[in-house]
């Protein structure tokens, strides 16, 4: 049986009326029944009262990328700039969503916003618009601005802990330490580290990329850059993908072990 990876939706307007609704990007769905080998369950921007039922059914939780930003009074940081996208749906279910996946040992893999709000969530905080400050990079707009490559173009490389989680996972793989080339394209970013994440990649202008979660019992980790959007072609994010999937499948299996008494009382 496939895992059952749980997706966050955003709250979107939609329509001649504006309607919100709750949307997730096809290539999430994608990357999910693809290298990740399990099937997409959308979970609604409902709030922490959807955290309760939906999460003890998921086999893992996949945080997505966004237009939108996490709102600054969740880590007590500065109002937005006039115009910046927020979405307090979101934040009211992802924050909640993280925190009990991480307790109950969900794996778990963030990405870009997603990334931010598992940095928010266990305690950190968040600089609003990198591109701003002084000697950092414009994160926001990769290298390859040809308008078919503005998802896929290398924006620059990180330096990768030699010895952490993500270089554990790409073992085997043609890959260095020194610079691994990515697709990232962000405007927010970690600043203040939380206490219980653990960086493992970096910019060349120091901006956190990526990173795990300290002492976490189940796999847990995060990447500022977008992977869902070059799995076919870039064999170390297909193999991000590949790894989560495979602890999914394992949370599966112990799940179904751990219901096989009751459902043969019930066939009984």
């Amino acid at each position: 049986m496939r895992p059952l990876i749980g997706i966050p939706c955003c709250m979107k307007a939609f329509g001649a009326f504006a309607m919100p609704n709750h949307a997730v990007s096809d290539h999430y769905i994608k990357v999910v029944m693809g290298p990740v080998g399990g099937t997409p369950i959308l979970v609604p921007a409902a709030g922490d009262a959807v955290v309760r039922d939906i999460l003890p059914r998921l086999d893992g939780l996949l945080l997505t990328g966004s237009r939108s930003n996490v709102a600054p009074g969740l880590y007590a940081g500065p109002p937005h700039l006039e115009g910046t996208p927020e979405d307090p749906a979101r934040d009211s279910t992802t924050l909640p969503l993280i925190r009990a996946a991480l307790e109950m040992g969900l794996p778990l893999f963030a990405i870009c916003r997603g990334f931010q709000e598992l940095n928010v969530a266990l305690g950190g905080a968040l600089d609003q618009r990198v591109q701003d400050l002084p000697g950092r990079l414009d994160h926001s707009t990769p290298v390859d601005q040809v308008l078919p490559r503005v998802r896929t173009g290398k924006a620059h490389n990180v330096h990768v802990l030699e010895d952490g989680m993500l270089a554990q996972v790409w073992r085997g793989l043609d890959w260095s330490p020194e610079g691994v080339p990515v697709n990232s394209l962000h405007n927010q970013a970690v600043s203040r580290v939380a206490p219980r994440l653990l960086p493992e990649a970096w910019a060349p202008d120091g901006t956190i990329e990526g990173g795990r979660v300290r002492d976490a019992r189940g796999f847990a980790l995060g990447v500022q850059w977008h992977p869902e959007y070059d799995w076919a072609e870039d064999a170390l994010s297909r193999r991000l993908f590949e790894a989560f999937g495979q602890a999914a499948m394992r949370w599966a299996a112990e799940r179904a072990g751990n219901m096989a008494p009751a459902a043969t009382l019930a066939a009984e």
